[in-house]
C-alpha cells in the first residue's frame, strides 16, 4: 500500500490533498456542536446519489411523469427505498439547515473576516428551498400539481417583472407541460450544479479563515481527523438511520393520485417547511395587504436582516440583537407551522378532502394494477372512468343539494351555506350620479344546510329496503325540511303528501306484525332478500332459494307464519321477477320494483323519475338524464350500486 500511495503522491500530490482535508487544526478540540455542516454535506450526497437511480427511470411529461413515479415506486428493484431516501433527506436537510444556521449566529461565526462566507451560506440555504420547491412537482400528482401552483402565482406577484417571471417559470401563460419540464431541468440539472459551485467556494473560504471557536481554551488544541471525524461520522449516521427509519416506517414517500387540471383539490399543502408562509398568507390582514405583501416584501425583508447581521454583528448589542432575532423568527416559524397543521386538523372540510385523495391514491393503485395496466392516455384516465372515484363527485355536485349520503355530500364534506352580509352603500354611476346600492361586504359563519330528501348512503341494500317496509315515515323524514314557501310549494305539498300517504300509512299499520313472532322477522328477512336479489346487485347470488321463494310468496299473498297483511305489496307495486315474463301487480298504483335497487331501475329513475311506473304527477325530483351525460349517468348510478370492482 505504501509503494501505490507514494507512487500516486509522486504523481498527484495525494499526501498533501489528505494532509489538507484532514488534519485542519481545531483550537479548544472537537466538539458535537460543529457537526452540523458535515451532516448538511452528507445530506446532499444522498440527495445527488438517489437523484441519479431517479432520474434514470424519471420521464418527464405530463402522461408519463405519474407513471414513472409508480413504476420507481412500486416496480423498481428497491425503488420505494431510493424515492423515500431522496424524499426524506431532503426534511432533513431542511432542519439541519436551520440548526446550523443557528450555530454559526450564536458562535458569531458571521463576524469579519467571515462575512463572505455567511452570505455563501444564505445563498446554499435559498437554493435549498428551490430544491424542495421544485422537486415537489416532479410526481405530476395531485398533491404537489395545486401546491406549487401557489409558488408560481406568488412569482406572478413580484413587482415589474411579475407576470415575465412567472411565464419564465411555467413555460408560458399556461400551467402544464413546459411547467413540469422546467421544473425538473431546475431541480436536476441547474439548481444542484449551482449548489455545488457555491458549496465549494463556501467549504474554501471556510478553510481560509478556519472554525470559530468561542472558548478556545476549554481543551487542547485538536485537528479534524480523527477527533472531530468521528463525532462528525456519528452525526451522519445518526441521521442516516432517522431517514431510513422514516421511510420504512411510510414504505417510501407518499405518491398521490396523479394530476388532474379539470378536478378541484382542497386537500393541497406545501410541503412542511413551507406551511409557516401558508400559515402567514391566510391571516385576514396579510390578505388585505396583498400577495406581495405577504409572499415577497415581507419575507425579503427578514432576508435582507439576516444577510445584514455581519454588519450589526460588529457591536456585542448588534450580535445580541441577532441571535435573539433569529431565535423569534425560527419560534415564528415552527409556531405558524403548528397553526397551519392545528387549523388543517379542526377544518372538516380538509380533513375530508384529505381522506378522499388518499382514497383516490389508494384507487389508482389498485386500477393500475390490473392486467390491462396504465393506458397510453396516462394513469388520470383511469381515475376519470372510475365510478368508485367519480360517483361521489357526480353526487356532491347534483344530489347533495337535496339528499345526502351517510350524512355528507358523498365525498365526506357536511353541505353548508355561507349567508352573505349585505349593506347599502353609496356608489358613484357612469352618468356621474350617485346611487345607494346592496354590496355584500362579508359572510356569517358557514352552518350546516338540512336534506330535504331522504339520505342515500344504504340506498338498494337489505337495511335500506327494511327501513322502507318497517319505517317508511323515519326513512323519508327529510321531506318534512322543505319548507312551504311560494317558489317551492309543489314541492312542499308533494312531500307531505309522500310522508302521509298509502305506504306510510301502511308501514306503519303493520310494524307490529313483525314482532309478534319469530317466525314473522324471518319472513321480513324473506322478503327483504327477495326484493334485494331483484336488483342483481353485488351479494343478491348468495341467497338461497328457499329465502327468495319464500319471500316472493309473501310479496304475492301478503300472508305471514302468523297472521297476514290487509294488503300485499302486488296490491300497489308491480314487479317482473328475473328471468320471468310474468309481471307481479299492475303498473300504476305504486313505483314499479322491478330490479329495485339495481342499475337498471336506478338508471331509468334519475332518467325520468316522472314517468307513471315512478312517481307519476307527484314526482318533483328533476329529471338528471338532461343534466348529466350519459357518461356521467354510468358513473354515478355504478357507484350507488357499488359495481366498480
Amino acid at each position: 500500500m505504501n509503494a501505490l500511495i507514494n507512487w500516486l503522491d509522486d504523481r498527484t500530490g495525494l499526501k498533501k490533498l489528505i494532509h489538507e482535508a484532514l488534519y485542519e487544526n481545531i483550537p479548544g478540540g472537537a466538539r458535537w456542536r460543529y457537526v452540523w455542516g458535515s451532516t448538511l454535506v452528507f445530506t446532499f450526497t444522498i440527495q445527488v446519489i438517489t437523484g441519479i437511480f431517479l432520474w434514470t427511470a424519471y420521464s418527464p411529461s405530463t402522461t408519463t411523469a405519474w407513471e414513472s413515479v409508480y413504476y420507481i415506486q412500486h416496480h423498481m428493484q428497491a425503488g420505494w427505498l431510493v424515492r423515500g431516501l431522496h424524499h426524506f433527506s431532503a426534511s432533513a436537510m431542511t432542519v439541519l439547515l436551520a440548526l446550523h444556521l443557528m450555530q454559526v449566529v450564536i458562535d458569531g461565526a458571521y463576524k469579519a473576516p467571515r462575512e463572505i462566507n455567511f452570505w455563501l451560506g444564505l445563498i446554499l440555504m435559498q437554493i435549498v428551498l428551490g430544491l424542495g420547491l421544485t422537486g415537489y412537482l416532479l410526481p405530476w400528482d395531485q398533491k404537489g400539481y395545486y401546491a406549487t401552483q401557489v409558488s408560481t402565482e406568488i412569482m406572478g406577484a413580484t413587482p415589474v417583472v411579475g407576470p415575465e417571471l412567472q411565464q419564465l417559470a411555467q413555460g408560458g401563460p399556461q400551467y402544464g407541460h413546459h411547467t413540469l419540464t422546467r421544473f425538473f431541468a431546475m431541480h436536476a440539472g441547474i439548481l444542484p450544479g449551482t449548489l455545488i459551485a457555491f458549496l465549494v467556494l463556501h467549504i474554501a473560504v471556510f478553510r481560509r479563515h478556519g472554525i470559530t471557536v468561542p472558548d478556545p481554551d476549554r481543551a487542547p488544541a485538536a485537528t479534524f481527523w480523527p477527533d472531530q471525524v468521528l463525532k462528525d461520522g456519528i452525526a451522519c449516521l445518526a441521521v442516516l438511520g432517522t431517514v431510513l427509519t422514516l421511510t420504512f416506517w411510510h414504505h417510501g414517500a407518499e405518491l398521490a393520485a396523479p394530476a388532474d387540471p379539470s378536478e378541484a383539490y382542497s386537500a393541497a399543502r406545501p410541503e412542511w417547511y413551507f406551511l409557516f408562509l401558508f400559515q402567514f398568507l391566510r391571516f385576514e390582514w396579510v390578505e388585505h395587504q396583498g400577495l406581495a405583501f405577504g409572499a415577497i416584501y415581507l419575507p425579503g425583508a427578514l432576508m435582507a436582516i439576516l444577510a445584514a447581521m455581519p454588519i450589526i454583528g460588529r457591536w456585542k448589542a448588534g450580535h445580541a440583537f441577532n441571535v435573539v432575532f433569529l431565535f423569534v423568527m425560527i419560534v415564528g416559524i415552527i409556531g405558524l407551522t403548528g397553526l397551519a397543521l392545528k387549523n388543517d386538523a379542526a377544518d372538516p372540510d380538509f380533513t375530508a378532502a384529505v381522506r378522499q385523495a388518499h382514497e383516490d391514491s389508494v384507487r389508482i393503485e389498485e386500477l393500475a394494477k390490473r392486467p390491462e395496466g396504465i393506458p397510453l392516455e396516462g394513469a388520470v384516465s383511469l381515475l376519470r372512468a372510475d365510478p368508485k372515484s367519480q360517483g361521489p363527485r357526480l353526487f356532491a355536485r347534483n344530489c347533495a343539494p337535496c339528499h345526502r349520503y351517510d350524512g355528507h355530500d358523498g365525498t365526506g364534506r357536511k353541505v353548508t351555506f355561507k349567508e352573505p352580509i349585505v349593506e347599502e352603500v353609496l356608489e358613484k354611476q357612469k352618468d356621474g350620479t350617485q346611487k345607494n346600492v346592496k354590496k355584500i361586504i362579508d359572510y356569517k359563519p358557514p352552518v350546516e344546510v338540512l336534506a330535504t330528501a331522504t339520505d342515500l348512503g344504504k340506498f338498494g341494500s337489505p337495511d335500506w329496503i327494511k327501513a322502507v317496509i318497517t319505517d317508511f315515515k323515519g326513512t323519508f323524514s327529510a321531506l318534512e325540511n322543505v319548507k312551504d314557501k311560494d317558489d317551492i310549494k309543489k314541492v312542499a305539498e308533494s312531500s307531505k303528501h309522500f310522508l302521509e300517504g298509502e305506504m306510510a300509512e301502511w308501514s306503519s299499520t303493520h310494524k307490529n306484525h313483525w314482532r309478534t313472532d319469530p317466525k314473522n322477522e324471518q319472513a321480513l328477512n324473506d322478503l327483504v332478500a327477495f326484493l334485494y336479489s331483484q336488483g342483481q346487485r353485488r351479494g343478491a347470488t348468495d341467497i338461497s332459494d328457499e329465502a327468495l321463494k319464500r319471500g316472493r310468496q309473501i310479496f304475492e299473498t301478503g300472508k305471514l307464519p302468523v297472521g297476514e297483511f290487509k294488503s300485499s305489496c302486488v296490491d300497489c307495486h308491480s314487479l317482473q321477477p328475473i328471468g320471468e315474463d310474468k309481471l307481479l301487480g299492475e303498473v300504476g298504483v305504486g313505483p314499479t320494483l322491478t330490479n329495485y335497487g339495481g342499475d337498471r331501475w336506478l338508471r331509468e329513475f334519475l332518467n325520468n323519475p316522472g314517468h307513471e311506473k315512478f312517481y307519476g304527477s307527484n314526482n318533483t325530483m328533476p329529471a338528471f338524464g338532461e343534466r348529466l351525460t350519459e357518461k356521467e349517468l354510468d358513473l354515478l348510478v355504478r357507484w350507488m350500486v357499488g359495481d366498480y370492482e
